[in-house]
């Protein structure tokens, strides 16, 4: 009955003369989608009514929440689709299928939106408005019904398509691009097929808006119908020298098109990465694809519309998807050019904070195009000596980075020397002085927490390129590390990274790490504890509890490895802690399977690096079998390899042959 006051009311209010009252009752009404979808059967057919009025003739800020109740029913019911726990136990949640039941009149609806454009929608990073927020709608219908949204839409696109109004011809590609995620690859090849030579014209439609949407939906075909290691692509060596070309000729577009068109060969890149013998079928192009993208990059009117940083990006996945037997010669080419670029920034002239973001924005974005360079030349023996000829003059560019004192550059700096670790391995040692001083000021800055956790990960990656080298800066790098651990101050996101790192100290320096044992360890059990009293309920804590408890683990892995045939007896005073911890973790149904991972791998070093000693502790706990085998009985082959291995560490102990 209350229930029933409540929906009365609300749907009252949504009728208001006032339009912000209007407003405030179609938000309750999202609040409730989300919230009460079990519910709601009884009121469907009414809420149908009350949406579909006011998506068609009220204000838009009406409309707009009208919209948005039928997106919130979409992620709803797309969940629950996706929900499916049979190794639990757990009963599905109901599904009501509102969307398909609704679906003619509600497809019908959200395409008239589609023809209410804004003139300037395309320039402003801002703009939400009908026609955005009802192809979105659109976009969610087709994920949530499939292949059924497909005879609905594309009557609307075949109509319009060719239409002399732009704004018929840009909701018919808009349309045609919401429903490409969703249906099946068998449902959409054939109109796909028939419909891309179209779009690629339509890239030079005398409409902005249709040639931005036209780039957009391109780029939507080449992320879910191109991917040939799966069987299946649009794209042939026949098509393919047409798509180049016209992506290349429109990537000297306006600002705005440009941006989409990057986001085409973004995806057009990815799709041939991990693709075998395809991959090749880029590699004539390599050359020109990377000259018109850092033509793009160097445009003096792309920063409005984010131009510069899509085109890096690209940049970015090209690199990083080619096939690195053919191109690693245009790889090598690109690293000084990357590297002439950089150098120049540091000479830009600084007289606006305007002036300062831009640098650092260039700066960023250089940086990271180092660093997959770096990653993929160092990842084969044969190219790895191009990253070793330029390693000194690439780590005194970052090191000019720095001097900078820009938090967005320093970020992106720290992670292309953590791949510059990787690559130069030991020899890395020669750079420590001078970059230790900012590993410091990267550690010790709370303020931006996201730079102190990429210095925590680097600093794991130097330790791992470092080994025993490492050694003379351990005082230091440990006693930052622990006062971050006790500090009320920092983040608490930084805090797994630093357990894990401790891991990757005492895995470097071995038995040296017998001086930090005693307060590392202290913190991973005052952590431990922590964990054991998080509110199970609150999701985001929970993530957080699975990320400390992991880090703990995988710690307890790294100081042990670290002692073994050393000083394993180190350990003994910590093993019961380390089991009732395992033990503990265990019994929780919430815990991730990678928490599971890293607690059986500490469980099986436990026994393997302190041998003897714990054969008592393990008949004590008598856990671990059962916990064992559930382990076996897992999807995850990884956690089945780990667990075995643990259980032959813990058999061995047991039962000496």
């Amino acid at each position: 009955m209350e229930r029933n006051y409540i929906m009365k009311m609300v749907c009252e209010t949504a009728c208001s003369k006032e339009a912000e009252i209007r407003q405030a009752a179609f938000e309750c009404l999202v609040s409730i989608a989300s919230t009460y979808y079990e519910v709601l059967e009884h009121y469907i057919q009414t809420l149908f009514e009350l949406t579909s009025n006011a998506v068609k003739g009220d204000e838009e800020s009406v409309s707009l929440q009208a919209i948005e109740f039928w997106s919130s029913i979409c992620d709803e019911e797309i969940d629950r689709q996706e929900y499916d726990s049979p190794a639990s136990g757990d009963s599905s949640p109901p599904h009501s299928s509102f969307i398909e039941k609704a679906l003619p009149h509600l497809v019908q609806m959200l395409l008239e939106t589609l023809l209410k454009q804004e003139e300037d929608q395309d320039h402003d990073d801002d703009v939400w408005n009908i026609s955005m927020a009802g192809g979105t709608c659109l976009g969610l219908v087709a994920r949530t019904v499939g292949d059924h949204v497909v005879p609905l839409v594309m009557p609307f696109v075949e109509k319009n398509i060719s239409s002399p109004d732009w704004r018929c011809r840009e909701a018919a590609t808009y349309a045609f691009g919401s429903i490409l995620e969703g249906p099946t690859i068998d449902k959409l090849a054939p109109m796909v097929a028939a419909g891309l030579e179209f779009l690629l014209n339509a890239t030079k439609d005398q409409n902005n808006h249709v040639r931005d949407t036209t780039a957009w939906t391109l780029s939507r075909i080449f992320e879910f119908l191109h991917s040939p290691d799966s069987g299946f692509s649009v794209i042939s060596p026949e098509n393919l020298p047409r798509i180049v070309s016209v992506l290349l000729e429109s990537i000297k577009d306006v600002p705005n098109v440009a941006e989409k068109v990057c986001g085409a060969i973004y995806n057009l890149a990815q799709g041939y990465e991990d693709s075998g013998a395809s991959s090749s079928l880029l590699s004539p192009y390599l050359t020109e694809i990377i000259t018109h993208l850092l033509a793009a990059a160097e445009r003096t009117d792309g920063a409005e519309s984010k131009l510069r940083g899509a085109a890096y990006e690209t940049l970015n996945e090209v690199v990083r998807c080619s096939n690195l037997s053919e191109a690693s010669s245009i790889i090598a080419h690109l690293l000084p050019a990357i590297m002439k670029k950089l150098a120049e920034t540091m000479d830009l002239p600084i007289i606006s904070t305007d002036d300062r973001e831009k640098q650092a924005e260039v700066q960023a974005s250089l940086c990271g195009v180092l660093q997959v360079i770096i990653q993929k030349l160092s990842g084969r023996e044969d190219t790895k000596p191009i990253i070793m000829q330029s390693a000194d003059d690439i780590m005194r560019l970052f090191l000019r980075v720095f001097g900078c004192h820009s938090s967005s550059v320093h970020e992106e700096a720290m992670l292309a020397i953590g791949a510059l670790a990787y690559a130069t391995g030991a020899e890395f040692v020669k750079y420590m002085p001078e970059l230790f001083k900012y590993l410091q000021m990267g550690l010790q800055n709370f303020e931006e927490y996201q730079v102190c956790s990429i210095t925590v990960g680097v600093l794991g990656d130097i330790c791992r390129a470092l080994d025993e080298k490492i050694l003379p800066f351990c005082d230091q790098i440990m006693g930052l590390l622990i006062q971050n651990l006790q500090s009320g101050a920092l983040h608490r996101s930084v805090k797994p990274p630093i357990f894990s790192c401790f891991g990757d100290i005492a895995l470097a320096i071995g038995a040296h790490f017998e001086r930090y044992v005693a307060p590392a360890v202290q913190i991973m059990q005052g952590a431990a504890q922590v964990c054991a009293q998080m509110d199970t309920l609150d999701e985001e804590l929970m993530d957080y509890a699975n990320q400390l408890r992991r880090s703990i683990f995988e710690a307890y892995s790294g100081i042990l490895q670290g002692f073994k045939d050393t000083k394993a007896e180190l350990m003994m005073p910590y093993a019961q802690h380390l089991l009732q911890f395992v033990e503990l973790v265990s019994k929780d149904p919430l815990r991730d399977e990678s928490v599971t991972k890293a607690a059986v791998a500490a469980m099986g070093d436990l026994a393997d690096v302190v041998g003897e000693n714990t054969k008592q502790l393990f008949q004590n706990f008598t856990f671990f079998g059962e916990f064992l085998n559930e382990c076996l009985e897992s999807e995850d082959e990884d956690l089945k390899v780990t667990a075995r291995w643990t259980q032959g560490m813990i058999a061995r102990l047991m039962h000496p042959s």
